[in-house]
């Protein structure tokens, strides 16, 4: 038993020091699988942090993804649509082959005579609603005047157009809307006097503006290069003193309509009020003068429309036509007829009553606002 309890001492021994050899292997191990666990966490996280970028660099292409199923989808439309018109266009053609093409040219002459016969009937109309913008060019600086001439002849489509506020003389000439898109510059003119303000006007082939720091109008010939005519304006303030809302010198704006030649300011007579004169497009003479209630300086633009004088109540977004003057009757009332300032900062307001539209410089675009007018139709009786 001796024996055996020393064979058995020994192997305990060797057991134990082997036990101890494993604890070592395994306090090792056990670092290692820490060090592993460790290392794996850490690459894990950065190989979902790399997956997340990579899903990150790839969601932007599932709406271009779901975009392109519904452009084939367009597509494969616009074929059918297309395949269809041509089909159409080719009954068309077929059909206009059996008219004579002067015969077509004279219809075509004779409708454009009832149309034109048709608008001569319709007579000054009361605004009733303004949309658009159309933005026909994005040019010059946040203040300016564009305007094609509303006595112009049928086909002369000239444009002028005058960049800033104040302090130039410089008035650029293009000889269609297409060269204006394109800065194709027909003529440049260099004017006698400066301008002030954004308000000035094209009328009949001459430039009226308002003279730098001065309540004088000037008239200038485009043809001959020459003043036909200035003068000054009686007590109507200047160079800031009424302005509109947004200042730039608006103190005196000279417009058009369907009756004549106008011009819109204030006087400290009338309180700071708007005054309304029509003048005598040759001498710039006052013919009649309306005194209004309402202050300039709270004017954000205003503009003539059959011998009404229409005032917004801002330049900035949310504008809109806010106050109507009839020279007519010499009465006034507040009306609402928005209207969308898509740069959200008018300059200049101007209506054109050849193309029946607003012109207006919108932060530095050019923009042609539409308008609808209540209409009278002449009859034979009224004639």
């Amino acid at each position: 038993m001796s024996q055996s309890i020393e064979v058995l001492n020994l192997r305990t021994q060797r057991d134990f020091q082997y036990v101890m050899k494993m604890e070592s292997q395994m306090k090792g191990l056990r670092t290692k699988f820490r060090q592993i666990e460790d290392d794996r966490k850490s690459i894990m996280t950065r190989n979902v942090q790399e997956l997340k970028e990579k899903m990150d660099e790839l969601k932007p292409l599932i709406p271009v993804l779901e975009q392109y199923k519904m452009d084939a989808a367009l597509i494969s439309q616009f074929k059918e649509e297309i395949r269809n018109l041509s089909l159409d266009l080719t009954g068309i053609q077929e059909e206009l082959g059996a008219y004579d093409y002067d015969e077509l040219y004279q219809r075509v002459l004779r409708l454009d005579s009832r149309l034109r016969s048709c608008m001569g009937k319709l007579t000054c109309g009361k605004l009733m609603q303004i949309t658009g913008p159309v933005t026909i060019k994005t040019s010059g600086t946040r203040f300016g005047a564009w305007m094609t001439d509303p006595l112009a002849a049928t086909g002369n489509n000239r444009i002028w157009y005058m960049d800033s506020y104040t302090n130039s003389k410089i008035v650029r000439e293009f000889k269609n809307v297409t060269d204006f898109v394109s800065s194709n510059v027909s003529r440049t003119y260099i004017l006698p006097f400066k301008w002030e303000g954004t308000n000035h006007l094209v009328y009949n082939g001459s430039l009226y503006y308002n003279k730098y720091q001065s309540n004088i109008i000037v008239k200038y010939s485009f043809e001959t290069g020459r003043v036909l005519a200035q003068r000054a304006l009686e007590f109507a303030g200047f160079h800031n003193m009424y302005p509109y809302t947004w200042g730039g010198n608006t103190d005196i704006d000279v417009m058009a309509d369907e009756l004549g030649l106008w011009v819109v300011y204030a006087t400290n007579q009338n309180a700071g009020n708007v005054v309304i004169s029509q003048i005598d497009p040759d001498t710039l003479h006052v013919l009649k003068t309306w005194n209004t209630e309402y202050s300039k300086r709270n004017a954000g633009e205003s503009f003539m429309i059959c011998g009404t004088l229409y005032i917004t109540n801002s330049h900035l977004s949310g504008a809109k036509v806010y106050y109507a003057y009839s020279t007519k009757t010499s009465t006034y009332e507040y009306i609402d007829i928005p209207f969308h300032n898509k740069y959200s900062h008018i300059s200049m307001l101007d209506y054109n009553a050849r193309e029946r539209v607003l012109y207006a410089w919108n932060n530095g675009h050019q923009v042609i606002f539409n308008v609808t007018l209540f209409h009278v139709i002449k009859t034979e009786d009224d004639s």
